[in-house]
């Protein structure tokens, strides 16, 4: 049985009845965790290898796992500062900056291989305008070659770590004010002014190779009256064949208030996945996961399926105990951990 374009939740820290029926769905190719999900270390392990088990090929297994305040697994993972921490650094001393982010890159993706996840869903590309209620610190930078070079910085430390990198959230959720997880936000400003500003970090992640974006539940009314991640012109004319992207193009959860205004779920499936989205998310709603199951008529396009195989992880990471007896690594731990932290507080 082929990937399904349709990535949902599971609702505890093991598998129930219920979630094992949803799992062996046809439309179903992926699962993100959420912090419900672990309780500790080997719970986590335990749980992605049976998540794994019931599909062949396996399921996708994805996180949202930045830094700073949406890191889901704490105990017993290294604490990831908030990327524009990395950006306050590049001020100063770009090419440190550049290296600390590399080795945050590696320990995040290490970390999380080592607990069968195959990705997290970063970096954010936004743009730190300093109004976002959502995106805030998560943002590395206000100026896009910063951004650039940090996330870059970051996708060689994924890759190190045996992960793909999924830049979001295109074509740029940094300026608007209004938080798409409660409400619908609008971005005024012209096709060009969003081009040369947040939309540069976008493309010069593609240029390097970039796998995955996930597009933004955002209107740009200048451009068109649907949020990015349900519009064919951004997804197919923009990021298809303007910026030239051939990756997977993941949709932002279809459960957000943003994400409301499509219809009932399964139109807001469809409307995702004809715009050109390879995969669509719901999180958080198992009933309505039933109802998209049960209704969603979508043949997943051999393209999609190619590209979906690519955001596997590495086979066989190292363990906990094997990535601890690298000295390597457990420098770039060290170096992590000290990222945004006071001498004050090192010291206290």
């Amino acid at each position: 049985m082929s990937l399904g374009p349709v990535m949902i939740d599971v609702v505890g820290t093991s598998l129930t009845a219920d979630d094992i029926r949803r799992l062996q769905h046809p439309l179903v190719g992926g699962v993100i965790l959420f912090k419900r999900n672990y309780e500790n270390n080997a719970q986590l392990k335990a749980l992605t290898a049976s998540i794994h088990a019931v599909r062949h090929p396996p399921l996708l297994i994805a996180v949202d796992h930045e830094g700073g305040r949406v890191q889901r697994f704490r105990e017993g993972f290294t604490k990831i500062p908030p990327m524009r921490e990395f950006g306050k650094i590049w001020d100063k001393q770009p090419k440190r900056a550049k290296e600390l982010a590399k080795q945050a890159g590696w320990v995040l993706a290490a970390e999380l291989r080592a607990h069968g996840v195959d990705f997290s869903f970063t970096p954010v590309l936004d743009m730190d305008y300093g109004d976002s209620l959502v995106i805030g610190d998560r943002a590395f930078h206000l100026h896009p070659q910063a951004i650039s070079d940090l996330a870059f910085a970051l996708m060689q430390g994924l890759k190190q770590g045996g992960m793909a990198a999924v830049g979001k959230h295109f074509p740029g959720h940094g300026f608007v004010v209004a938080d798409s997880h409660v409400s619908m936000p609008v971005d005024e400003r012209t096709f060009d002014q969003i081009a040369q500003n947040d939309m540069q970090p976008f493309r010069m992640l593609i240029d390097d190779g970039i796998a995955a974006i996930m597009p933004a539940h955002v209107i740009y009314s200048d451009v068109d009256d649907k949020p990015a991640g349900f519009s064919s012109r951004w997804l197919q004319k923009v990021l298809r064949e303007r910026l030239g992207f051939n990756g997977v193009i993941f949709s932002d959860d279809l459960s957000m208030e943003a994400a409301t205004a499509g219809g009932d779920v399964t139109t807001r499936a469809l409307a995702a996945l004809n715009a050109g989205c390879d995969m669509v998310l719901l999180c958080n709603q198992p009933a309505m996961a039933d109802e998209l199951l049960q209704n969603l008529n979508w043949n997943i396009s051999a393209q999609s399926l190619s590209r979906l195989a690519r955001m596997h992880g590495h086979k066989h990471p190292p363990t906990m105990d094997q990535l601890h007896e690298n000295g390597e690594f457990v420098h770039a731990v060290h170096q992590v951990a000290r990222v945004g932290v006071s001498e004050q507080e090192l010291f206290a």
